[in-house]
């Protein structure tokens, strides 16, 4: 098989919650137990960190690896969802999982795991904790893919579990208030393992869940929005009280909130469990080399200047609202140094998403060139726009005054550049899915 055939292979015979949703979805570990024994439980030959959480698992999960990157260690990273390459979701030390070491774990192991029907997480789960073992890495960063307590990472022991946030998403599968979703992500708390929480919104009830789950497991518990540990903050300049000041290349209005989730984690592995050796140079050289370490794209990554464009993968309500508000504050800039000046938006979503409330954020003075994902969750373009314009959101438009949608990303984004000038601002996104679309149409 080639690497195309094998990949072809694994997104049709084990469904993928990437492109088809809640068909893809497998509750309980019963699988995942059965491919761990098979080989061998890897994942207890190494150290491991667990991250879940709504919105902003991601970006603590990249940040995390570059900084023990920089301390030395060797890191396996498993993240999800890949945007142009499947093995984007399996790295050591950032670099990705070899086409062959894919194509050889197909080949090898098919005749053990089809009869299991397993979904495509589950295989890819698999594949990430035996590289990481055949690697012989230090320590790996575990990214939760759904949820926590019946995720197929949650078979992990790790040296610390972090939940970044709570906010409603998957109500099907994990519930429909915060407290019940809350106890869904609680799952990853383990026995005697410290927990870091990046916060909870101020709401008493989550904070609740995550105390009683700790205390029922005998976890030290940190509240990583109480610590105050970031003295001041500006454009990803941080000054902080134990880890010295620092240059983060992750901007945005929700990478704040991110920081002070690392920093709580770096203090419970270094300083108040000392499970790991970390020095304040590689902090700061993590911390600025996030990118470049871990391969990490679509965080508010910049595409190109004149005009300026920028993507971005968030994609419920939680973080789509840092996402407007980040949009509202660079109209503003690009209102007072490029005169005259707009901004425009390449906008798709997933039709499982609370797309109505999602939209209510963004910008009324922008205009809107409404677009879809190729992947059957993708809400249609029609349909978007339709939702966009009754909130008020502006559409581009004909000649004749018809509002525009577009079949495809790629279609959006070169009427977009055609409509623009150089002062102009271009932000694409709104799902993961549209900014995997757009980079893939960018290196064809």
């Amino acid at each position: 098989m080639t690497y195309q055939e094998t990949i072809d292979y694994l997104f049709n015979v084990a469904p993928m919650f990437q492109n088809i949703g809640a068909g893809a979805y497998k509750e309980g570990l019963q699988n995942t137990r059965a491919l761990d024994e098979h080989f061998g439980h890897p994942h207890l030959s190494y150290k491991t960190i667990h991250v879940g959480g709504t919105n902003g698992k991601g970006s603590v999960s990249h940040t995390l690896a570059a900084i023990l990157q920089s301390a030395g260690y060797k890191v396996g990273l498993y993240t999800s969802p890949h945007l142009v390459d499947f093995r984007e979701r399996i790295r050591v030390n950032g670099e990705m999982i070899p086409e062959q070491r894919v194509i050889d774990f197909v080949e090898q192991e098919r005749s053990f795991f089809e009869p299991l029907y397993p979904s495509f997480f589950e295989l890819a789960t698999a594949l990430a904790f035996k590289y990481f073992e055949e690697q012989q890495v230090d320590i790996a960063v575990i990214e939760v893919g759904l949820g926590g307590r019946l995720d197929c990472t949650n078979i992990i022991t790790p040296i610390l579990s972090v939940i970044t946030n709570i906010s409603l998403e998957h109500t099907q599968f994990l519930g429909d208030t915060l407290e019940k979703i809350a106890r869904e992500k609680a799952g990853i708390i383990k026995h005697g393992v410290p927990v870091v929480i990046g916060e909870t919104g101020g709401d008493n009830s989550v904070h609740q869940v995550f105390l009683d789950k700790a205390w029922a497991m005998d976890a030290d518990i940190t509240f990583a929005d109480e610590e105050d540990e970031i003295v001041s903050w500006q454009d990803g300049t941080y000054e902080t009280r134990h880890f010295g000041t620092f240059e983060a290349e992750l901007r945005g209005l929700c990478q704040e909130k991110n920081t002070a989730t690392i920093l709580a984690a770096l203090q419970q592995l270094t300083i108040d469990n000392a499970q790991l050796t970390i020095t304040p140079s590689a902090i700061k050289h993590g911390f600025a080399h996030v990118c470049e370490l871990t391969g990490l794209m679509g965080r508010w990554q910049k595409i190109q200047d004149s005009p300026t464009v920028i993507c971005d993968t968030a994609h419920n309500p939680g973080g789509l609202q840092y996402i407007a508000a980040q949009l509202h504050n660079t109209h503003e800039q690009f209102s007072i140094s490029n005169s005259p000046s707009s901004i425009r938006i390449v906008l798709g979503m997933v039709s499982d998403k609370d797309v109505r409330t999602s939209l209510s954020y963004f910008p009324k003075e922008a205009t809107y060139y409404f677009t879809q994902a190729s992947v059957r969750r993708a809400m249609p373009a029609e349909e978007i726009a339709t939702i966009g314009r009754e909130i008020g959101l502006q559409s581009a438009h004909e000649a004749d005054g018809t509002p525009l949608s577009y079949p495809t990303v790629a279609e959006a984004y070169q009427a977009v550049l055609r409509d623009t000038s150089t002062n102009d601002f271009i932000f694409v996104g709104g799902s993961s899915f549209i900014v995997a679309d757009l980079l893939t149409f960018l290196q064809k």
